[in-house]
């Protein structure tokens, strides 16, 4: 139903539209909306080789993420992960966090992630397993180890 493709770098503005259509409802509810600081954090973070398209066949391209490595080693990072608005709520980001936590468990790797306060990615992350470990103005600070499956 679903597969990932490469990103490339002509791939920055769709991109940054779908990542600005998903999260604008969440930045405006923390009166955080701003289209062109929108732009320049999307810039800074836009790095192809950590990216993947989330592809659909009827649909084409429905979303994507960034996975990177942090560099104190044994984390990757989830930068992004966005989803079309109409394309939420229809399995995609399960399926892709379902890859990314088989990535993790055969690197021995802890997920790190952070998640706009009042956005439903929260309960989206906490449904997959991940812990709130931080709290910040703006975000919320979340962490996934393969080791709390053991525990469960």
């Amino acid at each position: 139903m679903w597969k990932l493709e490469a990103v490339i770098a002509q791939d920055f503005e769709p991109m940054l539209a779908l990542r600005i259509a998903a999260v604008q409802e969440s930045l405006e509810r923390i009166g955080r909306f701003d289209p062109e600081r929108a732009r320049l954090r999307f810039q800074e973070g836009f790095e192809p080789a950590f990216m993947q398209h989330i592809v659909t066949e009827q649909d084409g391209r429905v979303g994507f993420f960034t996975l990177k490595p942090r560099s104190e080693g044994q984390v990757l990072r989830l930068v992004h992960l966005y989803l079309q608005p109409g394309s939420q709520s229809q399995g995609a980001g399960s399926w892709v966090m379902d890859r990314i936590k088989q990535q993790a468990r055969a690197s021995g790797c802890d997920i790190t992630l952070a998640a706009l306060k009042l956005s439903r990615a929260n309960d989206f992350y906490q449904r997959h397993g991940f812990r709130l470990v931080e709290q910040r103005e703006f975000d919320n600070e979340y962490r996934w180890s393969p080791a709390m499956e053991q525990r469960a």
